[in-house]
């Protein structure tokens, strides 16, 4: 088993993780497999861009784990932006990957699904190829862009399918993805391993409630995380306003923490709502802060439209949400469902009126919120724990490697050698 992988019969294993949607450790998925695999008794290497405010030296050692990063400007502007921003990314990757050398594992993350080519330049040499998918990259584009399925979306498309074929196993965020990995990608079942993302609980650990957050109301609900085109703020103002003028409760603020795409646009749709004196935008927090806010919350708000993209993904936002012991209110999504159970409230899909009903609902039973909490709770502490996702990762890693000759052996043995699949 990988565990073993330090013993006197078999070489330390290395492993290369390329990133392009975020920086590490910022990342917290992909941070939390880092130290999986280091624990396991692997070498690990990370290649992703540099943080704006955070994660800002181009290389650097994290508890064990060596970073390199690259200078990256976010795309503007629409896919030309983005052709603009990958291609910048495929460029400082492929360079970076020289420098870290030999490898037995290269694990690319999602989005985009371009990094199957510096992988497969690493394959070339000896290395196994695990494709670790954050994002539907064909449903991500028809949620944000509005396009339809137009000759870029079609290249997604094309880029998707070339990803999974060259992939050697596939890491799936939930049964959803898992289903597409097979069905779309054509892999076979027993080479796609579910690694659901899972909140650390050492980060998220409640503390005394502030009601100074809560601005002079009763009551304080709370988002948290990106703001996109697809992540639902604007359906979450619309909800409030509604609650408001609907529904007749102002007994109450809301904080938005996080920052993205849209955040100037929702900060500019809350003043058209009228909510500027109810609702507040932090921007990124500290997670100090961020655990004030949630400790402090009688309600988060989970306010993701239904989509092809949102229906089968995993927010993380919810899971943190249950990690704090925070009642939710979602919309009704297949995986939404999966991941919260009963420890959420779930409005017909993009129903702002009663998405707002459900929120007034739990503002009056306080009862109902604190059962909804410890329920969240038991689910991120047993079966939706960190801890059963380790051992995914850890199987996945051992099926990708079973039988093969390590990349760092020269190239005249791997000839002489050649494993089987």
């Amino acid at each position: 088993m990988l565990g073993d992988t330090n013993s006197g019969d078999r070489p330390n294993r290395r492993a290369l993780i390329l990133v392009e949607n975020l920086s590490v450790p910022f990342d917290r998925r992909v941070w939390q497999e880092c130290m999986t695999l280091r624990d396991a008794g692997w070498t690990v290497d990370v290649i992703c861009p540099r943080g704006s405010k955070r994660d800002t030296e181009p290389e650097a050692v994290i508890d064990g784990i060596r970073i390199h990063r690259y200078p990256l400007r976010a795309a503007t502007g629409g896919p030309a932006g983005y052709l603009q921003e990958y291609g910048a990314a495929l460029w400082h990757t492929a360079r970076l990957a020289r420098k870290v050398g030999p490898v037995h594992v290269v694990h690319a993350c999602n989005p985009p699904d371009l990094l199957f080519l510096p992988a497969l330049w690493l394959k070339r040499r000896g290395a196994r190829f695990i494709f670790d998918q954050h994002d539907l990259s064909p449903e991500l584009y028809l949620s944000r862009f509005d396009r339809g399925k137009d000759l870029l979306y079609r290249a997604v498309c094309a880029l998707e399918r070339f990803t999974y074929r060259t992939a050697d196993i596939v890491l799936a965020t939930n049964e959803s993805y898992r289903d597409v990995a097979v069905r779309r990608g054509g892999r076979r079942p027993e080479d796609v391993f579910v690694v659901r993302s899972a909140p650390q609980t050492d980060r998220f650990q409640p503390v005394p409630p502030e009601p100074e957050l809560k601005r002079g109301k009763p009551h304080l609900l709370c988002y948290l995380g990106v703001m996109g085109p697809q992540d639902g703020v604007d359906y979450a103002l619309r909800a409030l306003a509604k609650l408001r003028d609907e529904i007749g409760r102002t007994d109450w603020h809301a904080v938005f923490v996080g920052s993205g795409d849209s955040f100037d646009a929702m900060v500019e749709l809350s003043r058209q709502l009228g909510l500027d004196d109810q609702v507040q935008f932090t921007g990124r927090v500290p997670d100090a802060d961020l655990v004030r806010y949630l400790s402090t919350a009688d309600v988060c708000l989970s306010p993701d439209p239904r989509s092809p993209l949102n229906d089968v993904s995993t927010m993380n936002k919810v899971l943190e949400y249950m990690a704090m012991g925070r009642p939710i209110v979602s919309f009704e999504l297949r995986e939404a469902r999966v991941s919260a159970g009963d420890s959420a409230l779930y409005a017909p899909a993009n129903d702002e009126a009663e998405f707002a009903k459900r929120v007034a609902l739990l503002l009056d039973d306080p009862e109902l919120r604190a059962r909804m909490g410890a329920i969240g709770q038991e689910r991120i502490t047993g079966p939706l724990a960190w801890r059963n996702s380790q051992r995914a990762l850890l199987a996945a890693y051992d099926a990708a490697c079973r039988g093969r000759t390590p990349a760092s052996a020269g190239r005249r043995e791997r000839r002489g050698k050649r494993s089987r699949r």
